[in-house]
């Protein structure tokens, strides 16, 4: 990790681990430029230290910052990061997550960046898997939309950094939960719950709540994206946990956390879902010098206690 201060771009700065991300930069010393189109992120979530640029990331105006700002490295994380909508539309998919990356890095070789680090994604792009955890080397089979756009965008910088000398390293994330998650759209099935179980709704959970995710908190995906900073050469890292938690062991974790005896209602599985979903993390924690990730019930005290307070707001 560079210690020195250093001007960071980071794309969906004000959303929920863009603004963790953040954060943790300002905290550091760095100087801290959001792009974000506010389109999902917040302008509360944004550091009164970072400078805010409402501005679409397939824009020229949002080109022209990363290639006037002075900048040395971009975290890329805006995303159209919405799986159905990948499906339903992949043409605004692509067009947000493969050329309004493009954009950027065009951009960024122009200017003065060094080194990007991209937000990946460790679940689709794996699609169903052969073995759990997947590590880095698993075959690689997006079965959305979405996970092929994150593909194509590990691709292309992989062709930046053959070309242009950049620095890269891609973080693909397991299932991230934590504070700020938004608990609408796409949102986190830890978000989702909360908001319910919070309301006094039940939840509801598609199939036999069998199927697994690797869920990790927010700080840890944080941790990773700071302890990259610096680095050079072309990486490839799983941000996860390496263990499984399935929906219904999901729930009752969350229940209890709230002191709930509340159970959960069935619907029919979703078609395509993926079964099982975990990754191999034990890379990231050498190369970055990583602890040990926050074990799921802390993670999920932690994030509860944000959404209990937030739903005393309302």
């Amino acid at each position: 990790m560079s210690t020195d201060s250093q001007t960071v771009v980071v794309t969906g700065g004000a959303g929920f681990i863009g603004s963790h991300v953040s954060d943790a930069l300002v905290e550091a010393g760095h100087r801290v430029l959001i792009i974000d189109d506010l389109s999902s992120g917040r302008r509360e979530n944004v550091n009164s230290a970072a400078e805010l640029h409402v501005l679409d990331i397939g824009s020229n105006e949002a080109a022209r910052l990363v290639r006037n700002s002075g900048a040395e490295v971009l975290i890329h994380h805006a995303a159209q990061m919405d799986v159905r909508r990948s499906t339903d539309d992949p043409v605004f998919d692509a067009s947000v997550n493969i050329l309004g990356t493009l954009n950027l890095l065009g951009a960024a070789v122009d200017g003065s960046v060094k080194q990007v680090i991209f937000a990946s994604t460790g679940g689709a792009i794996y699609g169903e898997q052969d073995y759990s955890p997947a590590g880095e080397d698993h075959p690689l089979r997006p079965v959305s939309p979405y996970g092929v756009s994150k593909l194509a965008g590990e691709r292309y910088l992989f062709y930046f950094h053959v070309a242009h000398g950049l620095g890269v390293t891609c973080l693909r994330y397991a299932n991230v939960y934590g504070e700020r998650q938004n608990p609408h759209g796409e949102a986190g099935v830890v978000a989702i719950f909360l908001t319910r179980l919070l309301a006094g709704e039940t939840c509801t959970i598609n199939g036999d709540g069998l199927q697994t995710r690797d869920y990790i908190h927010v700080s840890d995906v944080v941790r990773a994206n700071v302890s990259a900073l610096g680095g050079s050469g072309f990486r490839i890292l799983n941000v996860g946990t390496g263990v499984e938690t399935n929906v219904v062991e999901l729930h009752d974790a969350l229940t209890s956390s709230l002191r709930l005896a509340t159970h959960a209602a069935h619907a029919p599985a979703k078609p395509g879902e993926q079964r099982r979903s975990c990754i191999d993390a034990s890379d990231a924690r050498t190369e970055l010098k990583l602890p040990e990730p926050l074990g799921l019930a802390e993670g999920i005290d932690r994030t509860a206690e944000w959404f209990r307070k937030e739903a005393a707001k309302a």
